[in-house]
């Protein structure tokens, strides 16, 4: 039985395969070289940003760079005007703990004039492809025709990690409004489980983070302090290179007495009305750099 024939593979430095073509005049087989096929062009290529921590003071993506894949998540914002009560307060928090975590950074969006704005989030950062950011628009749109206005307020501070144990948060929780935020977020679920991704987490501590710091790398036989997750919205990226850490200061944990004492100091300003409370008339959704707002009814 006559054996299969198979092209065989050509040796590194081989000459290049050539095929037999027929001269019109004469009938001869000619052999002439395939040639190779010209370079794909740059233009062609797509490029992945690169994943640089020092572009943003050592932290470092949840997630690789996907081409097509949208980062996204869901919150409710907190606007502060430069001297209201929350905000003020907030600032003598971060004074007070950054004297004792010098590594720590303040976390808030800038708006302009004079205000800044706090996030508290409804979900866990979701990875969309780009025919699936309008579907998770459209529900989140329902979720808040279907819900009212509400006042929340802060009750303690707290520390928090997040998922990967990368970076640890000082935050603020919510006190009254829990069930409220918990609502808008179980109304999410059917969707995010639409799309394939994680729900929130089953015992929500719903949050403002107001500053973060990079914790040690975990390694083997080392144990972090346990605390509860903090929703990391801030950078998806990949791992850092190996320098990072002696270029950005990094800690285990915050000192263990640390948010016992600012619970203490400012505690009593934090849980009062004139200071603490606010109003969630609104749910946002942040799907790359863009910001989509639906009011509450």
């Amino acid at each position: 039985m006559p054996r299969p024939l198979y092209p065989r593979p050509r040796r590194r430095g081989a000459p290049l395969p050539s095929r037999a073509v027929l001269e019109p005049d004469t009938g001869h087989r000619i052999r002439t070289k395939i040639r190779k096929l010209p370079a794909l062009s740059a233009s062609l290529t797509p490029v992945r940003p690169p994943d640089d921590p020092a572009r943003h003071q050592g932290r470092v993506r949840t997630a690789p760079h996907v081409e097509g894949q949208f980062a996204a998540y869901v919150y409710v914002p907190l606007r502060l005007e430069k001297g209201a009560p929350l905000a003020r307060l907030l600032r003598d928090v971060l004074e007070s703990a950054k004297a004792r975590v010098p590594s720590l950074h303040p976390i808030s969006i800038q708006l302009p004039p004079g205000e800044s704005e706090l996030h508290i989030s409804l979900t866990r950062p979701v990875y969309l492809r780009a025919h699936q950011r309008d579907e998770l628009k459209t529900a989140v749109r329902a979720i808040a025709r279907a819900h009212s206005a509400f006042t929340a307020s802060f009750a303690a501070f707290a520390e928090l990690t997040n998922d990967e144990r990368t970076r640890t948060f000082l935050a603020v929780e919510a006190g009254a409004g829990h069930a409220e935020l918990k609502a808008l977020s179980d109304a999410l679920v059917p969707t995010l489980r639409l799309l394939r991704q994680k729900e929130f987490y089953s015992a929500p501590r719903f949050h403002a983070s107001i500053a973060w710091a990079l914790l040690d790398r975990a390694t083997p036989g080392v144990d972090l302090p346990p605390s509860s997750s903090a929703t990391d919205t801030l950078v998806l990226n990949s791992p850092p290179p190996d320098d990072a850490t002696a270029r950005f200061p990094t800690i285990p944990h915050f000192p263990e007495t640390l948010v016992q004492d600012l619970n203490k100091q400012f505690g009593g300003r934090l849980v009062s009305r004139q200071t603490g409370a606010f109003q969630i008339d609104e749910v946002c959704v942040r799907i790359g750099k863009e910001v989509t707002a639906f009011k509450l009814r």
